[in-house]
């Protein structure tokens, strides 16, 4: 999607400015793993508008491969403005909404006429890994069928990364246990501890693993306090890095192209949770929904701390930046 924010403090409605930018789980993601230094594809759908071509032009830019995009001439790129705040998972109204305020424009837009018929299977399933996520499903029908069909177990799929990603207002007519039906097919499945209790009543990591016994691997965000990942080879918990926050939006997708970087990479659980941590600190310490990751040799070497010194890093905006990689 094309999104907007405000390019000063305050609500939607007082705004009269705004930063243009890119929006999407997916496209986030792929973005942040082509900065890491993987060969990356982002299949979606966008309009033949001005809208569209700053998208494809911008997640091009970030060295991630469009070239199996398609471009709708009869339905227009979704749109989406945001304050700086979290979303919520509730749906209830903040007590401020300019500190969460989210607005899509996605219904009839080309991305939600996606369906099996328009996506290229072998196109989708030609990497290591296929990423998907909960938000495609709430679309319309045509997208989730997309996913169930993305999602069939058979043999030689790729590894099936399946971000649950609840939005409430994408799901207000839609049954949100469709999420962990969608789940329970992959391989490697995260979620929030919030999003999990709003969509299926459920937040512990014990708890959403007896949910969710299916997937080889089960990754559970819980804000400041850490994440933990349930293995073949048992459970593992990484706390989570002191951050001064200037955005909280982005911060989920980069961590789970933090984890998957690490994942592809070979690297233990324990080491996966700590890049992942690290990729969505610097999506925290960055405005908009995208950030400059930290260099491999700069994670590595954060990730490599021991728990003490892991404990007492406190990044700030810059600190991906060359000067600090360079440090």
């Amino acid at each position: 999607m094309a999104a907007f924010r405000p390019a000063g403090p305050g609500r939607l409605a007082d705004s009269p400015v705004f930063v243009r930018g890119v929006g999407g789980a997916e496209s986030n993601t792929a973005c942040l793993l082509a900065g890491a230094g993987h060969r990356v594809r982002w299949i979606g759908h966008v309009g033949t508008d001005g809208f569209g071509d700053h998208v494809l032009a911008e997640i091009a830019a970030h060295g991630v491969d469009v070239s199996a995009a398609r471009r709708d001439p009869d339905r227009p790129t979704g749109v989406y403005f945001r304050t700086g705040g979290e979303r919520s998972t509730t749906g209830e109204r903040p007590a401020d909404p300019a500190l969460a305020e989210v607005l899509y424009h996605r219904a009839g837009s080309a991305a939600s006429a996606m369906s099996p018929d328009t996506v290229d299977r072998a196109a989708a399933e030609s990497g290591r890994i296929l990423h998907l996520s909960g938000i495609t499903a709430a679309l319309s029908d045509g997208c989730r069928a997309l996913l169930y069909e993305l999602t069939e177990p058979r043999p030689g799929r790729p590894l099936l990364s399946f971000d649950v990603n609840y939005r409430v207002g994408l799901w207000k007519r839609r049954d949100p246990a469709v999420l962990l039906d969608l789940a329970r097919r992959c391989d490697l499945v995260f979620t929030g501890a919030d999003e999990a209790r709003a969509a299926w009543g459920a937040a512990d990591p014990a708890a959403l693993r007896e949910l969710l016994p299916e997937p080889s691997v089960l990754v559970v965000k819980d804000g400041g306090r850490g994440a933990t990942a349930h293995t073949a080879t048992g459970t593992c918990h990484v706390p989570a890095l002191s951050v001064e926050t200037a955005d909280p939006v982005g911060a989920g997708d980069a961590f789970a192209a933090g984890f998957l970087s690490a994942t592809l990479r070979g690297l233990p659980p324990r080491a996966r949770l700590r890049h992942g941590h690290l990729a969505a600190a610097a999506a925290l310490t960055c405005p908009g929904d995208l950030a400059e990751p930290p260099g491999r040799a700069l994670a590595d070497r954060l990730a490599a701390l021991d728990d003490d010194a892991w404990g007492r890093l406190r990044l700030t905006p810059g600190w991906t930046t060359r000067k600090a990689r360079d440090r």
